[in-house]
């Protein structure tokens, strides 16, 4: 974890000394969470979410997962991701360029007291191959501007891990500094936080009244069990929260739900409205029988059924180790992305089941609620669940930054 302390010569600021009994720890704002009882402290932060998607983040900040922040205003760029923000947010998400609207003198933005966001982050994905000069690497600036505008005290901004410490990185955080911000960032692991999914993800948090780096990163609430046993796993409970559980797997979270039924959006109640499959050709689906056990993959299919595998696959013989996998019952899954119904692009297929997973279980997997609801064509829905922060994830983020907010309240 870096935190402020890294950087402490580009703000001159001081933090305020919080008394024991006027700084709060995520700790304590996670079980109060747990309870339901955030509400009685009576603090309701107003939330702007920026480069919002469909609203992974605000999701965690929110009362879909038992937070009091209040979102105010969105903004982003897909109108099927802003229809399902406004669904279930309210009608305050903009659509369009945001540099464009920043431009405009009579937009103005709410006033607020945190922003969260994740800039576009193709510009720093490993999976872009034309990432040097890519302009979406600059959208961070506009980001910051509504961080300006809003006069918000608290920033979270979101992205993939190679941000860190990329020159990027750097400019972020002289320009967050020269605002007034002390900063804190780390790479957080959703398994780590309950969700079934083992996906990276990094956070900038920015104070300005307070060193984020007292209250983020969030302490784990589940711990990887194959760490039990071995010397390091002291080490690990020290970053976890007291009695931490093992990381939630595949069948913790979609191995109620029947088989699927239909291609289509069902008319059904959630969770069954998403739980639809596909229609394999007979090639696709006798390659699925040719690796029936969970874990299984190309080299697999290969192995089984060499007459049945691509001759891509079969010229590639290092690399993509996940494409056509199975997932594992008993394990969190891999990094759902926008084409989880199509196996050949990742480890996406049912762990016994000769399918994909459907669009209910991929959202299951990276923890959306089953009472979100998603607007717009299969397709779309499938772009807003992959391109989603976890709402687990982002809700312990949420704990920390509560944290701060009550700490500065009873100061």
């Amino acid at each position: 974890m870096k935190s402020a302390k890294t950087v402490k010569s580009l703000v001159k600021e001081k933090s305020p000394v919080f008394t024991a009994s006027s700084r709060i720890s995520d700790v304590d704002i996670y079980h109060q969470r747990l309870q339901n009882k955030l509400h009685e402290h009576g603090l309701k932060p107003r939330l702007i979410d920026v480069f919002a998607g469909a609203g992974g983040l605000t999701v965690g900040f929110t009362h879909f997962s038992g937070h009091c922040f209040e979102s105010i205003w969105a903004n982003d760029f897909n109108k099927e991701s802003v229809a399902t923000y406004n669904r279930n947010f309210g009608e305050h998400c903009q659509v369009g360029d945001i540099v464009a609207y920043l431009k405009n003198p009579k937009n103005v933005i709410p006033k607020a007291d945190i922003v969260i966001g994740g800039p576009p982050c193709q510009g720093f994905s490993l999976l872009n191959k034309n990432r040097d000069g890519d302009d979406r690497r600059e959208l961070w600036r506009s980001y910051l501007e509504i961080v300006k505008r809003s006069e918000a005290e608290v920033f979270v901004m979101e992205n993939v891990p190679q941000l860190i410490g990329t020159v990027e990185h750097q400019k972020i955080m002289r320009a967050a500094a020269k605002m007034g911000f002390k900063v804190s960032w780390d790479v957080l692991c959703a398994a780590d936080y309950g969700v079934s999914q083992v996906r990276k993800r990094a956070f900038i948090v920015g104070c300005k009244f307070a060193d984020p780096g007292l209250y983020f990163p969030p302490k784990k609430t589940h711990y990887n069990p194959k760490h039990v046993g071995k010397k390091s796993f002291m080490d690990l409970f020290e970053q976890c929260v007291e009695n931490p559980e093992p990381w939630r797997t595949v069948r913790d979270v979609i191995g109620n739900l029947p088989s699927p039924k239909g291609t289509e959006i069902r008319s059904d109640a959630a969770p069954l409205n998403l739980h639809f499959g596909r229609s394999p050709t007979p090639k696709s689906l006798a390659r699925y029988k040719a690796i029936p056990k969970e874990g299984m993959n190309r080299f697999d299919l290969l192995k089984n059924a060499p007459e049945l595998t691509p001759d891509c696959w079969v010229r590639k013989k290092s690399g993509g180790t996940d494409l056509f996998g199975r997932l594992w019952w008993d394990r969190p899954a891999f990094t759902i992305r926008t084409e989880f119904f199509k196996p050949e692009k990742g480890r996406y297929l049912h762990p016994v089941q000769h399918r994909p997973i459907t669009h209910r279980e991929a959202a299951r997997i990276q923890s959306f609620p089953d009472h979100f609801e998603f607007v717009g064509s299969k397709i779309e829905i499938a772009k807003q669940i992959g391109n989603a922060v976890p709402p687990g994830m982002s809700a312990r983020v949420a704990d920390s930054v509560f944290a701060m907010l009550l700490s500065k309240k009873r100061s």
